[in-house]
């Protein structure tokens, strides 16, 4: 809920890693897995329901936990031939990973090939070694990881830029060479590396320190300066960094060099650092003279690199100075072949926001290819060509959107609306029929028999949460529909709503609402909602979003239960129901409903009545939600979302919608998305 505190969920498109504290949503553990091949397992198949391991399970953890490694030897004794046979050998040998050789860590892979375990073990092994420099382990132990993260894959990259093997060290090029957004220390160690590869050009080189003078990283800024023959020194850097204005003043007086052009741009960065507004003023002052003296100060490449400097800035400010169409105009005074997908996407969100349409064109083009097929840019590549005088570009824009039609997620929706096509849920609103066979075949997968097993024996959820993913995973890549939907049937009529949503949304081709869209405690939010005036689907959409139903579940900065509402907003909500504040109560299932309910109308009244606004304002706070309005005038809503400044923000936002749509026709009062978002008033 408010403040970004809320315990968000993927669409069925994204995927981040399985474990580590990039894939840890909350502390509820609720991981999504990432697209990979699996590993064929070739462990154990009893039922969860006769396997005996389990019952050791509890006590090996936490004699994990105080580091008995004793104990854990004789719980590998107890637990052997079980699903949870892994689990005390894992424990024992993670409790020193770095120490372990690149052997046993092998031995163990294939002891047990396929779990999630096993591809744990050996992924964090090698980020281990990789960290602590021993990188001929890292390649010892490579082909045996299938699913690694960014950090993970930077690891194996820099193993094998270790060990000769420089096209497999520039595998993560493009994941991390021009990036100038925080990424894992091993990654900024590998675009290090980089540098000195053979394979990376020096035309490659000057984009990157083109970002790292905007940036101000000295270490690369050196080393990659180094290599291009203009060496820039630390004492350069920081004359600099004391007064960029006298830097830039003195060097109207010298002569044009390929050194100053650089230095040029590190000045203007830490002046865009301070105030993009001066350094716009700097930017157009300096150009201005060249104009005027028929002097190459600068030269066209630096002049627009300027420009992509102030752009990306302008686009950081969005939030605090609200926006501003001047962030187009440097971005397309910017415009060369040389974009990375942040500065693309910057520029894409300004001229979206502006109905700059012929920029959103230009913005799209500049991603990569992979890129632009995604659903995202399709739909505002479409948006774009539909503004067209061009009859053949509406053309086109109407066959983009009658595709995304094809899709019933947040963007597939808005496209309906715009080809007059409208969402039925109507084949998938009954629980699926599963055959015995599918059942028997779900409970007697390895992966999911340990997460079933796990949730009976209410042992710690992130393991549960853990293989379940993995066993998602598997079945995915081994296009099983029919065993998630088993698995995800299960789910559900045990009342594990959050992971049966999770199985359903990772089918390829099943539209099962009734498990992707459950609806419990259905009287109490209808009624509550209706209470106080809301949708009850737009209810709905809010709590499939916080929490997936789980009642117990808390983020990582205190929200809680279904609605996940702040302890300060409960007592908030509490005390303008004339109620006192309990703690408990607030968490519980029913009072939580009636709270999060009340301040959904709460939020919708201060914001226009606007559901859009009050969306974005019950995750970031009311205030947020009004900063991004625009300042005079109306805009469309799916413009509104997708320049939302918060990332996370502006996908819950997309979510909410989306879910809400689709509740709306389950609860018989069916409202396409459109009409549902509305258009968002000035905020004035």
């Amino acid at each position: 809920m408010g403040m970004l505190s809320s315990v968000s969920y993927a669409p069925r498109t994204l995927g981040v890693k399985l474990f580590g504290a990039a894939a840890t949503l909350g502390a509820l553990g609720l991981m999504q897995v990432a697209c990979a091949e699996p590993a064929s397992y070739s462990g154990y198949n009893p039922s969860y329901q006769t396997d005996s391991s389990i019952n050791y399970f509890t006590d090996a953890l936490r004699a994990s936990g105080q580091g008995d490694i004793g104990s854990l030897y004789n719980y590998e004794q107890l637990m052997s031939g079980g699903l949870f046979a892994m689990y005390p050998t894992y424990w024992r040998l993670n409790d020193r990973l770095v120490e372990q050789s690149p052997a046993t860590i092998s031995q163990f892979v294939r002891q047990y090939k396929g779990s999630v375990m096993a591809e744990k073990l050996v992924a964090d092994y090698a980020e281990d070694k990789a960290s602590a420099g021993d990188y001929g382990a890292v390649r010892q132990v490579a082909n045996l990881i299938t699913n690694a993260d960014s950090s993970e894959r930077c690891a194996v990259a820099l193993g094998f830029n270790h060990g000769g093997d420089t096209m497999r060290a520039l595998s993560e090029k493009s994941g991390v060479w021009l990036t100038t957004q925080k990424q894992p220390a091993l990654c900024d160690q590998l675009a290090m590396e980089m540098n000195d590869n053979p394979l990376i050009s020096n035309k490659d080189r000057e984009s990157r320190l083109k970002r790292m003078l905007r940036v101000g990283k000295t270490g690369d800024i050196m080393a990659l300066s180094a290599r291009l023959g203009t060496p820039i020194s630390y004492d350069m850097l920081s004359n600099i960094q004391r007064s960029p204005a006298r830097f830039i003043n003195e060097m109207q007086s010298q002569p044009y060099s390929q050194l100053n052009q650089y230095l040029y741009l590190y000045a203007l960065g830490r002046i865009t650092d301070d105030s993009y507004r001066q350094a716009g003023i700097q930017l157009a002052s300096d150009i201005s003279a060249d104009n005027q003296r028929r002097q190459h100060l600068l030269s066209d490449e630096t002049r627009r690199y300027g420009y992509r400097m102030l752009g990306v800035k302008r686009m950081n400010f969005n939030t605090d100075d609200g926006f501003d169409a001047q962030a187009v105009d440097w971005f397309r005074q910017s415009l060369d072949d040389d974009f990375n997908f942040e500065e693309a996407e910057d520029y894409a969100m300004a001229a979206i926001r502006f109905g700059r349409w012929d920029d959103v064109i230009e913005a799209i083009s500049q991603m990569d290819s992979e890129t632009q097929k995604e659903n995202q840019w399709q739909y505002w590549l479409a948006r774009a060509y539909a503004q067209s005088s061009d009859s053949k570009k509406r053309s086109t824009a109407t066959r983009m959107y009658q595709h995304l039609a094809k899709s019933n997620d947040y963007y597939g929706l808005l496209a309906k609306d715009k080809v007059g096509q409208r969402f039925s849920a109507s084949s998938g609103t009954a629980l699926p029929n599963v055959s015995s066979q599918d059942t028997n075949r779900a409970l007697q997968d390895p992966h999911f028999a340990r997460a079933f097993a796990l949730y009976n024996a209410d042992a710690s959820r992130a393991y549960a949460n853990r293989e379940w993913n993995w066993a998602v995973k598997t079945a995915r890549d081994n296009h099983d529909d029919q065993l998630l939907i088993a698995a995800a049937r299960q789910a559900h009529d045990i009342g594990w709503l959050d992971r049966a949503i999770y199985a359903i949304d990772n089918t390829e081709r099943v539209d099962s609402y009734a498990l992707s869209h459950p609806m419990p405690h259905q009287s109490s939010v209808v009624r509550y909602s209706e209470s106080v005036g809301i949708d009850p689907a737009w209810a709905y959409g809010i709590m499939r979003q916080e929490s997936r139903f789980v009642t117990s579940a808390r983020s990582n900065v205190g929200a809680s239960g279904l609605m996940q509402i702040m302890p300060g907003t409960a007592k908030y909500i509490a005390r303008n129901l004339g109620e006192s504040y309990s703690a408990s109560r607030a968490n519980s299932g029913d009072t939580n409903i009636r709270y999060g309910t009340w301040y959904m109308s709460d939020i919708l009244g201060k914001l226009n009545y606007q559901p859009v606004l009050a969306t974005a304002g019950y995750n970031a706070g009311p205030n947020k939600a009004k900063r991004w309005q625009p300042d005079y005038g109306s805009l469309a809503a799916d413009q509104y979302v997708e320049t939302i400044a918060y990332p996370e923000t502006r996908n819950y936002v997309k979510h909410v919608m989306e879910n809400a749509t689709i509740y709306s026709h389950l609860l018989g009062r069916n409202l396409p998305i459109s009409q549902r978002m509305g258009v968002i008033p000035a905020g004035y």
